[in-house]
This record gives structure tokens, C-alpha cells and sequence, in this order.
């Protein structure tokens, strides 16, 4: 798992296996970009194993004619294009390659999507320390001003991404789990929803869009038969539905969800991050969770269900 160039998340749970795996379409093409120590390596190596053509640190000039190649460039294999771009690119510039971005979505039938790494700051010098790799921006300078003057570099990136994926407190298994629902096989167009739970001690999830803290419900934690069990378990599901709230909380929550998830489609998000959070994010905000993953399944669209802290805390 090492790489000369960036730091990494543990937990490579293998190969994804591409002989049973439907085809990606041909016609997607995905830039990589983000914080340094994100897993940027990481995520172009998962998109590699599901089939698309991976490229990182192409220089800026290039990046057109990869996307939309000229008649001179001969007959190119239709696979779908990852494309990494970092501080490292040669001649980056953040609103230059927005610029660019913009002529490409304009000028090609591709689906092109830019996704951004983040990554807790905490977390970040963390990996740098034990992976001793060395910021690009801290060869100079003190590792933590590397890292804040990356942040300030590319926070347009950041702004204008199609989809920012936090990656502090994910491991690369939950990271290729996530990459595989989203850039795997063809999928049908149209709003991608994402529901976590979390734990209000280990931080919000950065990437939320929506926040639900359900922290006044009644916590089972306090039962010593329930504390060492999960949200995922009956036991304490029964315990959070006979809280007087609970039927009120959840049909107000699910009709809040009902008017805010089509008006989110209709103004083409394609990504929608539901963080659903407790104390410890091991009880209630799991239970919650799994209700809003199954009821938004039930109304026809794409879910995708984690739950962050469940065996953190």
C-alpha cells in the first residue's frame, strides 16, 4: 500500500473482482483533485480496478485533448478516464482549470464530474508523520503550513467539485465501497443520495448537505443490556420507537425529505449527503439512518447507507 508520492488510508480489502462486474460507460470521465494525503493515489488505483483508463499529474496544457482527442491522435480504447490533479500538476492553477473544466463539459458529450478528496487537518499530519512523505508545499516550511496554504490553493476546487468525499475517518475499503457504488457499472442518471450516521464527538461529517441531530431521543446507551449493541439491532430499535417523539419526529423528518429531495434533483445536484447524527453514533443515529436509507429506497432512488463511528465509539 505504500507510494512514493502520498500517504494512504489502511485497509485494502483486495481487488474488486472485474469478471462479474457490468462494464463502466465509456463515455464517463472523472478528475480526481483534493488535499494532499487525501487518497488521491488511493481512489485513481480503485477507479483503475473498475475499468477506467487512470492518469495522474497530466500537465494542465493536455488535459483537453485526453478528455477530447483529435483525429490525430488515432483510435483511443473507449474507456471511461480518471484524471488526478493536485498542487503537483505541472503549471496548476485552480480557476485555470475550472476554465478548462467548464470548455470540456461545453465542448463534449462526456459525463465529466469532478470529485474532491478532503481530509481533517489532524488527520492529514498524521499520515504525513507516519508515512515521513513530505507535503509538496512543506519543503520549506512547517508541515502545517503546507497543508493550510494547500487548503487556501485549491478551495475553488473544492466549491466547485460535483462531489467532496471526507475521507478522515473513512478506510480504504469503505472508500472503494464508495467508489464502486457511484463510478462502478453503468447507473442510471439522476440525484445520488448518501446517508451516514455519525458520532457529534469524532466531528461533523465535512461533506454533509444535510444535518439531522437526533440526540433528544431517548438514548439507550443508558441500558446496560443495550449499550454494547448497535442501532442495527432490534432490540434497541424497539427502544428508540417508544420514545414519545419518535412517531411525530419521523414523519415530520420524512416529509422534510419528501419536498427537499426533488427540489434538490430539479436543480441537477447529482450528489446529496445526509448526515444523520448522536452522541456516540452507535445507537439512535444509526437506527434513524437505516429508516431514512430504507424509506428513501423505497421511493425509487439511488441510496447509499454508512454508518462513520458505529465501531469507533
Amino acid at each position: 500500500m505504500s507510494d512514493k508520492h502520498e500517504p494512504h488510508m489502511v485497509g485494502d480489502p483486495g481487488t474488486p473482482d472485474q469478471q462479474t462486474r457490468k462494464p463502466v460507460s465509456a463515455s464517463r470521465v472523472v478528475f480526481v483533485t483534493g488535499m494532499s494525503g487525501a487518497g488521491k493515489t488511493s481512489v485513481l488505483k480503485a477507479l483503475q480496478d473498475l475499468g477506467y483508463e487512470t492518469v495522474d499529474h497530466v500537465p494542465m496544457t493536455l488535459m483537453e485533448r485526453l478528455v477530447t482527442p483529435t483525429e490525430t491522435d488515432g483510435d483511443l480504447p473507449a474507456r471511461p478516464i480518471a484524471i488526478g490533479i493536485d498542487v503537483r500538476t505541472r503549471a496548476f492553477d485552480a480557476n485555470v482549470f475550472l476554465q478548462t473544466l467548464d470548455r470540456v463539459r461545453a465542448e463534449s458529450d462526456r459525463q465529466v464530474k469532478l470529485v474532491f478528496l478532503d481530509c481533517d487537518d489532524g488527520e492529514l499530519r498524521r499520515r504525513y508523520t507516519v508515512t515521513r512523505h513530505r507535503h509538496p508545499l512543506a519543503v520549506d516550511r512547517p508541515l502545517s503550513d503546507g497543508i493550510a496554504i494547500e487548503r487556501r490553493t485549491i478551495h475553488p476546487l473544492r466549491s466547485s467539485a460535483d462531489q467532496v468525499i471526507d475521507t478522515t475517518h473513512l478506510n480504504l475499503g469503505e472508500l472503494k465501497r464508495l467508489l464502486e457504488t457511484e463510478f462502478g457499472e453503468a447507473t442510471e442518471q439522476g440525484l445520488a443520495i448518501f446517508v451516514t450516521s455519525f458520532s457529534f464527538r469524532l466531528g461533523l461529517p465535512r461533506e454533509a448537505d444535510l444535518v439531522f441531530d437526533v440526540r433528544f431521543l431517548n438514548n439507550p446507551y443508558y441500558d446496560t443490556e443495550l449499550r454494547l449493541l448497535t442501532g442495527r439491532d432490534e432490540a434497541v430499535a424497539a427502544y428508540v420507537r417508544r420514545d414519545r417523539a419518535w412517531d411525530e419526529f419521523v414523519e415530520t423528518l420524512f416529509g422534510l425529505l419528501k419536498l427537499l429531495v426533488p427540489r434538490y434533483e430539479a436543480e441537477g445536484k447529482s450528489y446529496l449527503t445526509i448526515a444523520i447524527g448522536c452522541t456516540g453514533g452507535r445507537h439512535r443515529s444509526v437506527f434513524v439512518a437505516e429508516q431514512v436509507a430504507a424509506w428513501l429506497a423505497h421511493q425509487g432512488l439511488r441510496v447509499r447507507l454508512l454508518h462513520r463511528d458505529v465501531d469507533r465509539t
